[in-house]
Order: C-alpha cells, then sequence, then structure tokens
C-alpha cells in the first residue's frame, strides 16, 4: 500500500494540473502522468523486488515523441517572437488551445 500512496497521490496531482493548466507546455505532464501510471500498472503485474528497476527504458519511446514536439513547439514561438513584434503574452494566446463546446468553456474556468 506504501509503494501504491507514493505512485498514486502524485498521479492525482498531475491528472488535475494537466487539466486545470493553461500554458502552452502542458502535453510536457504527460510524461510523469505516463511514468507514474506505467508504475502503477507495473506494480500489480511485477514481483516486488523489481519495482522501478528498468520502467525508464519504456519510457523512452513517451518521450522521444513528447520532448521533441514541446521544443518545436518553443522554437516555432521564439521564431515568431524574433521576427514579429509581439509579446511572450499575446504569443501563448495564439498557441493555448480555445475550448470549442460549452461544456469546454466552463473546464476552463476549473
Amino acid at each position: 500500500m506504501w509503494l501504491l500512496t507514493g505512485k498514486l497521490v502524485p498521479l492525482i496531482l498531475l491528472v488535475i494540473w494537466f487539466f486545470t493548466c493553461r500554458h502552452w507546455w502542458y502535453h510536457t505532464l504527460l510524461v510523469p502522468i505516463v511514468m507514474y501510471t506505467y508504475q502503477i500498472i507495473g506494480l500489480f503485474n511485477e514481483d516486488l523486488s523489481y519495482i522501478d528497476e528498468l520502467q525508464f527504458f519504456y519510457m523512452l519511446p513517451v518521450m522521444a515523441i513528447i520532448i521533441p514536439s514541446i521544443y518545436l513547439i518553443k522554437a516555432k514561438m521564439f521564431d515568431k517572437l524574433n521576427t514579429a513584434n509581439k509579446t511572450i503574452t499575446e504569443l501563448e494566446e495564439e498557441f493555448t488551445v480555445r475550448p470549442k463546446t460549452i461544456w469546454g468553456k466552463i473546464r476552463q474556468y476549473f
């Protein structure tokens, strides 16, 4: 239970942060969310003597997709910043995802 609680509490907090974050970089939170989820699944599927030993290598494909995509968004943002006369806040507004449904607009405030 101690191991499960130690992984479940940060996972719940990260999921809450992911759904309430309004910044353009909120997709980077997927890396620790997937890591904690995989560790919880591994907690129930494997022998207890091998917990958290090789799970970093299983996370590499996820990180190989998310981290470069965030870097490319950041590079695109700073390229627009250098070529245009926009501020950082204007560029963040441009890159944020706007909710299209009524439920999305309500969820935006929480």
